[in-house]
């Protein structure tokens, strides 16, 4: 599989086959794969976010199964893959590998989703255990980047494991030498349901707490979302800091202009946006993709 890509030459058929008789291909495109530094170009990165399947979030807005259906999801992000100024991806191992046997991972940043462990709506939604990517399965796979969540609720003992877990990964990325995006908040249960608490006091404190993190900083990115008074923000680390687009049903438009604002702030290094794009309420994702690849690139 692989080669030069188009929508016509996605053999889902085949994909399937190769993963049922040939498991070895996987590391051979993984080993073959062309890669491209972090910092390449302006320095900016346009990230592709779709890690949320693994965590039983299927949903977009109202649409309570978008994400659940594997060959549209992989047919969007090919589709955005494809498209000039986008960096990378970031997803979990079954993403990341039904893409790189489709040839759609070369002179992309490939980032590693590790926790996944905190499923949507569960009792344990907050002891979000590591259950996806390892720092040592991403340097076999020579993967770019690692992600983790790492949601911190003050009132229950869950977060502890999980700061805890997420310490312990910082350490090992810094070992390796490998970037390590952290997406902190402060979260809170409502009725039964984790809600991020998305204030600027909030967040601040959450990136305060996260930005501490492993034994050493020198590889920690933040991926943080948009929220009031950015400034303030952003003033609390200087750390490399990514914006994340989140699961929202406003206009495309509305989210631009709030996203061009951040851009503009001293150490934001670009966005990290999956649903939003993948899923656009108006519009294909081509058109979606290549709005955003301009706020971060020009």
């Amino acid at each position: 599989m692989g080669g030069e890509l188009t929508m016509s030459t996605l053999d889902f058929k085949a994909l399937r086959q190769t993963r049922a008789t040939d498991p070895e291909a996987i590391s051979r495109a993984f080993e073959s794969r062309r890669r491209r530094k972090v910092d390449h170009g302006d320095g900016r990165l346009m990230i592709v976010a779709a890690d949320h399947p693994a965590r039983g979030a299927l949903g977009v807005g109202p649409q309570g199964s978008a994400m659940s259906n594997r060959e549209d999801l992989l047919d969007r992000l090919v589709r955005a893959l494809s498209r000039p100024g986008v960096d990378g991806v970031l997803a979990t191992p079954d993403i990341i590998d039904d893409l790189v046997l489709l040839g759609a991972l070369e002179d992309k940043i490939v980032v590693g989703s590790m926790n996944r462990g905190g499923l949507s709506g569960a009792s344990f939604e907050m002891d979000d255990r590591f259950t996806a990517y390892d720092i040592p399965g991403l340097v076999r796979d020579k993967l770019d980047f690692a992600k983790t969540l790492t949601r911190i609720n003050f009132a229950d003992p869950g977060s502890a494991s999980t700061l805890e877990a997420t310490g312990h990964a910082v350490s090992a990325a810094a070992a390796a030498r490998i970037p390590i995006m952290i997406e902190p908040f402060v979260s809170e249960w409502v009725d039964g349901t984790v809600r991020n608490i998305l204030t600027t006091e909030a967040t601040i404190r959450s990136l305060a707490i996260c930005a501490a993190l492993g034994n050493s900083s020198a590889y920690t990115w933040l991926k943080i979302p948009v929220v009031p008074q950015m400034e303030r923000v952003l003033a609390a680390s200087t750390l490399p800091t990514l914006l994340l687009g989140g699961d929202t049903q406003e206009e495309l438009a509305t989210l631009m202009k709030q996203w061009s604002l951040a851009l503009a702030l001293d150490g934001v290094r670009g966005l990290v946006v999956g649903r939003s794009l993948l899923f656009p309420k108006a519009g294909e994702v081509e058109s979606a993709i290549d709005q955003a690849v301009e706020l971060v690139h020009g």
